[in-house]
C-alpha cells in the first residue's frame, strides 16, 4: 500500500511539474509579492517563475527617501522614477522572453493580479501560441477601447481609491506616473488599518506590515492604453480563468463582473471560467494556499 500510494504521489507531482506558472505582479508591487505563493505552490508540486515588471523590484532603482526616516516629503517628490519612459510594450517584451524560455519545457499558464491584468492580456494579444491558459487574480481586463474612456455602468464602492489619495505625493513631475507612499502606514494607525481593509482585510496586522514593507513606491498608469485592451482573434484564442475574490474591497466583486460581462460578450464562444474564492485583494499573500490549489486544480 505504501508502495502504492508513493508511486501516486509521485505520478501527480510529475504531471504538474510539467506547466510552469508564471506570474505577473500588480501595481506598486513586484516579484516578492508571490514568494508565499510559490512556495505553497512547490508543495503541490508547482513550478512557477514570478518576474519584475520593468520599474518594478529588482529592476528598479527606486527613490531612497522612500525607505529613509523619518521620511523627507519634499526629496521624495523630487526624485526621478524607475518607471521613467517605462511602457506597455516594455512589460511585454520582458513577459514574453520569459514565457518562450519556458515554454521549451512544457506549457505554460500566465497568472496576472489588479493591474498586471493588462499586461497579461497584452501579452496574450501579441503571442498567444506561446500560452495554454490565462489566469487574471482580480485584475483589470479591458473587454474594448471604450473602457479606456467612457465611464464605467456599474456601481463601484471601493474602499482602495480613496485611501490611495491620500498616501499619494504630490509634486511628482513623471508623466503618467503615480507615486504612493505606502510606508507612511506605519507610523499613522488609522491610515494603516484603512489601508488594511482596502487591500488585505483577511489577514494579520503582522502580515499587512509585511506586504507594506514589499511595495514599491512608483507605478506607470500609462499601461491602460489600447494594447490592453482584448483582442479577440488573437487573446480570444487562449483559454482564460478569472479568479474572483468575493472580499475583495479594491477591485470590488461587481466591478470584476463587470470586466468579465465585457470580455465575455468580445469572445462568446470562450468566455471565462470563472472561480470565485472568499479572499482579500492581495489573499495570494496573506492565505496562499487556497490559491495554490486552486492554480494547481486548473493544470
Amino acid at each position: 500500500m505504501t508502495r502504492f500510494l508513493t508511486m501516486r504521489v509521485s505520478m501527480r507531482f510529475s504531471t504538474l511539474c510539467t506547466t510552469t506558472f508564471v506570474l505577473v505582479h500588480g501595481g506598486s508591487s513586484n516579484a516578492r509579492a508571490w514568494g508565499p505563493l510559490q512556495n505553497e505552490l512547490a508543495l503541490l508540486g508547482c513550478r512557477s517563475y514570478a518576474l519584475d515588471l520593468p520599474g518594478h523590484g529588482d529592476l528598479a532603482d527606486g527613490p531612497a527617501a522612500y525607505y529613509r526616516q523619518p521620511q523627507d516629503i519634499a526629496a521624495l517628490a523630487a526624485a526621478p522614477s524607475p518607471m521613467s519612459g517605462v511602457t506597455l510594450r516594455d512589460n511585454v517584451r520582458r513577459v514574453t522572453d520569459a514565457v518562450r524560455r519556458f515554454g521549451d519545457e512544457g506549457p505554460v499558464v500566465l497568472v496576472g493580479h489588479s493591474l498586471g491584468g493588462l499586461t497579461i492580456t497584452a501579452v496574450a494579444n501579441a503571442v498567444p501560441e506561446l500560452l495554454d491558459r490565462m489566469v487574471y487574480v482580480s485584475a483589470l481586463c479591458l473587454g474594448d477601447p471604450a473602457m479606456l474612456t467612457d465611464p464605467w455602468d456599474v456601481a463601484d464602492d471601493n474602499l482602495l481609491d480613496a485611501v490611495a489619495a491620500r498616501i499619494a505625493v504630490p509634486g511628482v513631475s513623471e508623466p503618467g506616473v503615480v507615486r504612493l507612499n505606502w510606508r507612511r502606514a506605519h507610523s499613522d494607525p488609522a491610515l494603516f488599518a484603512e489601508l488594511k481593509a482596502a487591500v488585505m482585510a483577511d489577514s494579520t496586522d503582522h502580515r499587512f506590515r509585511l506586504l507594506l514593507d514589499s511595495l514599491d513606491a512608483d507605478e506607470n498608469h500609462s499601461v491602460l492604453e489600447p494594447g490592453a485592451v482584448i483582442r479577440a482573434e488573437r487573446w480570444g484564442r487562449v483559454p482564460h480563468t478569472y479568479v474572483r475574490l468575493s472580499e475583495d474591497r479594491g477591485i470590488t466583486p461587481a466591478v470584476q463582473d463587470y470586466m468579465i460581462g465585457r470580455a465575455d460578450a468580445v469572445t462568446p464562444d470562450n468566455p471565462f471560467d470563472v472561480r470565485t474564492l472568499a479572499a482579500s485583494h492581495v489573499g495570494y499573500f496573506s492565505r496562499p494556499r487556497i490559491f495554490a490549489e486552486l492554480l494547481a486544480a486548473l493544470v
